[in-house]
């Protein structure tokens, strides 16, 4: 299948301070694709090299098989909505659907005004007297006139209450069943991208911990909880993603394509949230042994 977005040790400093370095992920087309990870782990940074809004320090990035905003060719087939659905607050709805219009060749006015109608938005009522979960529908609505093969949300549910939240993730879930583009959405609420994400990655520390469609990562992940036993005596085909011990119990989230026979251990299925923070906690742990080992 071909590949929606595709990077390669890609890197981008600002000074002496690197935002995301050495990432690397190949994304196919046709998925809703959630992009999840801590704080600071380089995630509004890999979407805005995706969008054309950055130019990356390092490494190569491809998306629907260009260089982000190459071209206005290229910048028409990508619509970005932002963290903090950046609208025009002096301007009205109608307003936003001119300069829509004006700036996009693709353009669907009648979606868009279509959208709007249904979401019982009046066209002359100003973006700054919208609620935010207005703002955020309205921010959507344009990101979907604009009829991209790809589009890129930056968290743009964060700051909504459940129901909002709820509302624009549905409309979203409409959309691209009718209008079959690619979605790649960033957020921290997981059990949101459970409900509507076909295929995951992790990012953490800049690197992607792992990627896939989220329903073989959640049937090829395990808990094992048993009597304790040391990482080393598991077998080679469960690979350790994450490991808590008391001094009588062991529990770990391993990774494997094969069944897990060994009576010892309690087998239990993974949530999305489960396997995303198992892979936070690797990174880290992994963090934590390199930096006692500096001080050493």
């Amino acid at each position: 299948m071909t590949a929606v977005l595709e990077a390669q040790a890609l890197g981008k400093r600002y000074g002496k301070r690197w935002a995301l370095r050495e990432c690397t992920v190949d994304i196919p087309a046709g998925h809703v694709v959630g992009l999840v990870g801590p704080n600071g782990a380089g995630k509004t940074t890999l979407l805005k090299l995706a969008g054309g809004q950055l130019e990356p320090t390092a490494g190569d990035i491809s998306v629907l098989g260009g260089r982000p905003g190459g071209t206005p060719e290229q910048l028409a087939r990508v619509g970005f909505v932002a963290q903090d659905t950046p609208v025009y607050t002096g301007l009205s709805i109608a307003d936003h659907l001119r300069l829509g219009a004006r700036l996009n060749p693709r353009w669907d006015d009648a979606m868009a005004r279509e959208r709007v109608a249904q979401l019982g938005l009046a066209l002359n009522r100003r973006a700054g007297r919208l609620s935010g979960g207005e703002r955020a529908q309205l921010a959507l609505t344009l990101g979907l006139a604009k009829r991209p093969e790809l589009l890129i949300l930056d968290e743009p549910v964060a700051s909504l209450d459940p129901l909002a939240r709820r509302e624009f993730l549905q409309g979203l879930m409409e959309a691209t069943v009718e209008h079959e583009f690619s979605v790649v959405l960033s957020s921290h609420l997981v059990s949101d991208l459970e409900r509507i994400c076909d295929f995951l990655v992790v990012l953490v520390d800049s690197r992607v911990q792992v990627a896939g469609e989220t329903d073989r990562l959640l049937a090829t992940h395990h808990r094992l909880t048993g009597p304790r036993r040391d990482p080393d005596r598991l077998p080679a085909d469960q690979h350790v993603v994450s490991a808590r011990h008391t001094d009588r119990q062991s529990t770990y989230v391993v990774r494997t394509d094969v069944p897990i026979l060994d009576p010892a251990w309690t087998v239990s299925r993974l949530s999305l949230e489960d396997l995303v923070l198992a892979y936070m906690e690797k990174r880290t742990a992994e963090n934590r042994r390199t930096a006692l080992e500096v001080q050493r």
